[in-house]
């Protein structure tokens, strides 16, 4: 088993997810108290997604996201830099397309998509603006994308409450729920070191051919819906 580094090299960041693909889901919905589902649900009404039209979903890991989108009657394709997390996913069942794929280097020809999105993967990108830039390139102009992160929540007494949670007791939760619990320390690390909703708003904007940038928060600000258009 491994963890990451800060400085998030693609080999460490897939190994890392490698191991622990197979619990990952469960995990996550025990260290999020179910709140993974209904932000699931928030990013595909916000990518207004009609059927017919073709989504992206970066850093899908075992698909359960891409599921979710295409229960808008698009075409969804999901896209992974572990492929421990892709098996997982075909071997739980799910017969959305998914494919191996880096955020810097995505497998896709010019402007494929009507819209894309990553959740919870932007920040383990070596370079978000080459992976925003990236993004755009597969997507039509007037496309859409959406950003699912975790973010600062807005109040400063439940801020205090979530950071101790997160640097503190997810770590210790990790351990009887994941198989491989170093993994979530560099997990709670990056969210502790990403930028707030401004911040990031600031990145998409600067990343290149996107516009009308806007966020809303999710569960007071630990999580947040960017959304853009490209030009």
């Amino acid at each position: 088993m491994t963890r990451a580094d800060l400085d998030k090299q693609p080999h460490e960041v897939a190994e890392m997810f490698d191991g622990v693909a197979q619990r990952y889901d469960l995990t996550n919905t025990v260290l999020s108290f179910g709140q993974d589902r209904g932000w699931r649900r928030a990013t595909r009404a916000a990518l207004g997604l009609r059927p017919g039209e073709r989504v992206l979903d970066v850093g899908a890991g075992t698909g359960i996201s891409t599921e979710e989108l295409g229960r808008s009657g698009a075409f969804a394709v999901g896209a992974d830099l572990s492929t421990g997390m892709l098996r997982a996913g075909r071997s739980s069942g799910r017969t959305v397309p998914l494919v191996a794929g880096d955020a810097l280097k995505l497998p896709f020809p010019d402007e494929a998509f009507d819209a894309v999105t990553i959740s919870f993967a932007l920040r383990n990108v070596v370079d978000t603006g080459a992976a925003l830039r990236e993004l755009a390139r597969v997507t039509r102009p007037g496309g859409r994308l959406v950003v699912c992160e975790f973010s600062h929540p807005t109040n400063t007494a439940f801020r205090t409450v979530y950071l101790s949670y997160l640097m503190r007791s997810l770590p210790v939760v990790a351990r009887g729920v994941s198989s491989n619990p170093d993994a979530y320390v560099y997990l709670a690390e990056s969210i502790r070191a990403w930028p707030d909703q401004e911040g990031l708003a600031g990145r998409i904007a600067a990343a290149g051919p996107w516009s009308r940038v806007g966020w809303r928060n999710l569960t007071g600000g630990i999580a947040a819906l960017h959304r853009a258009t490209k030009s």
